[in-house]
């Protein structure tokens, strides 16, 4: 082994929740990684969960609960807001629809939980695995493959080897483009303005999301301290309108959004800055190569219509640990594409349905045609008097498909 190059069974390049719960599967199954993370250091978990939530939070499904509890991470968090309701309607019309816990035959639609809590949970239990390294200010320059696997070059000339590298560098992977993997990117035309509102009426536990004509508006329920009138907002919509919406102050914006809103909960009172993120959606080539695996935005990114995101990204990452797990017992070798193959199998379909899904619906809602605008009235009413039809489609929301890997049943 060259001097100062440190070795692994398997090295994860990006730290965030995919990757972080990624390594803590394979940590507690004794193999060894090292996580490599471009952020200076991690997290300082004192004032995480206090105060006015933070601007990125996820809709985490009942499925990513069973992994993130598999992991004993979901004790430690913070603070989470379940939501037992979901209502969804067309600005334009009268279609609407509504899905509630019961009518899906579980406890909870899901949580909303901030993204800040989930890491610094994650991060937290990192540390108690022995067989985990973090590096951070960890910035890959070059990925090569020699006889005895792959080989990470870090910016301030680090060097990591391992069977396996598996790229959880998120929708801009560096990594990716280092192995020579193209990306399909689809331009959305859409940019979401994202920030944190207080709203004159409780939110009750129920998810809300209205479709205008420029794109859809979301009301995320966030409960502080026992106060259920707070909302992560997603609103998205052109970049012409995000660009002038984020220009607002903050009692301009808030009227905004309540009338955008049907002033649906009451006033509406912006806390925080508004941030833009440009939607674009982006589908790796291949998931795989000798050596090499995509998990997370690295391999897919998505519309945040259904806030599937995440949910996806720790769907690869379970999968994937299970695979890698299964053939560490055998005896097997990580990196063989045999192997990281299964994992592609298993990942794609789903996935590839999951992004062709949202992008038809945003095609749908933002279609302009009085015709179509009709269908989509007619069409949320019908399927909202059809309990069968809704309960398929609930199961599908909460995370309940295909063949789920062991540690998420």
């Amino acid at each position: 082994m060259e001097q100062g190059q440190e070795r692994a069974e398997i090295v994860i390049v990006g730290g965030g929740l995919v990757g972080a719960s990624l390594a803590v599967l394979l940590g507690e199954a004794g193999l060894a990684v090292s996580v490599l993370d471009a952020r200076p250091k991690a997290l300082d978990a004192a004032p995480i969960g206090k105060g006015q939530p933070a601007q990125r939070v996820s809709a985490v499904t009942p499925v990513s609960q069973r992994l993130l509890e598999r992991l004993k991470v979901w004790p430690a968090l913070q603070r989470v807001t379940p939501y037992r309701g979901m209502q969804v309607w067309e600005a334009e019309g009268s279609g609407a629809i509504s899905f509630d816990a019961d009518q899906a035959g579980t406890p909870v639609l899901g949580h909303i939980v901030e993204n800040d809590v989930m890491l610094a949970a994650l991060e937290a239990r990192l540390a108690e695995l022995p067989s985990v390294t973090q590096a951070f200010g960890a910035r890959v320059d070059a990925l090569q493959t020699t006889g005895a696997g792959r080989r990470l070059i870090l910016a301030d000339g680090r060097r990591f080897m391992a069977p396996l590298v598996v790229a959880a560098d998120g929708a801009r992977s560096q990594l990716r483009e280092l192995a020579g993997i193209e990306v399909r990117a689809h331009d959305t035309g859409q940019t979401a303005l994202v920030t944190t509102v207080r709203t004159e009426h409780a939110h009750g536990g129920v998810a809300r999301q209205i479709f205008l004509p420029t794109g859809p508006l979301a009301f995320l329920p966030v409960t502080i301290d026992g106060d259920a009138h707070y909302c992560s907002i997603v609103w998205s919509t052109t970049p012409q309108e995000a660009e002038r919406l984020s220009a607002l102050s903050r009692e301009a914006l808030s009227d905004a959004l309540a009338t955008a809103f049907e002033h649906r909960l009451g006033k509406v009172e912006v806390i925080d800055d508004a941030i833009e993120v440009p939607l674009v959606q982006r589908h790796a080539s291949r998931y795989v190569k000798e050596g090499l695996a995509l998990i997370g935005d690295a391999a897919h990114s998505i519309h945040p219509l259904a806030g599937q995101g995440v949910n996806l990204g720790f769907m690869d990452a379970a999968v994937l640990a299970e695979e890698v797990i299964e053939a560490h017992q055998r005896g097997a070798e990580l990196g063989d594409l045999r192997i990281l193959s299964r994992y592609a199998r298993r990942r794609r379909g789903d996935n590839t349905t999951m992004l062709a899904l949202m992008d038809g619906f945003r095609l749908l809602f933002g279609a302009e045609h009085p015709a179509l605008r009709l269908a989509r009235n007619v069409g949320l009413s019908s399927v909202d008097r059809l309990l069968p039809l809704k309960r398929v489609i609930m199961r599908q929301a909460v995370g309940e498909r295909g063949r789920l890997p062991a540690s998420c049943r």
